[in-house]
């Protein structure tokens, strides 16, 4: 199994994106964990907002993971590094 494959399988769920679906653009961070996101409309959602957005098709590039009961965004593997969620800029946000 190739790595893009092993990490496309950690994950619970791949949604389809909308057409108008947003991109995230960088990340809110509160004592080094990220708290939400900052999408490409310039808005900023929390975490679980974010999840709840991606569930529906309203954020693109993403996966859904869970730690123990709390669910979260992973990025789907590709060719480049640089929309790996992990590779965005931080913002800092109230949300």
């Amino acid at each position: 199994m190739d790595n893009n494959n092993f990490i496309k399988n950690t994950l619970d769920e791949i949604p389809t994106p909308n057409a108008n679906a947003k991109q995230i653009i960088g990340l809110v961070k509160n004592n080094g964990r990220v708290r939400g996101y900052k999408l490409s409309d310039e808005r900023f959602v929390s975490k679980e907002e974010a999840v709840r957005m991606a569930k529906q098709g309203e954020i693109r590039g993403v996966g859904i993971a869970h730690r123990g009961e709390t669910e979260y965004l992973k990025s789907i593997p590709d060719s480049s590094e640089s929309n790996n969620l992990s590779s965005l800029p931080s913002f800092s946000a109230k949300i």
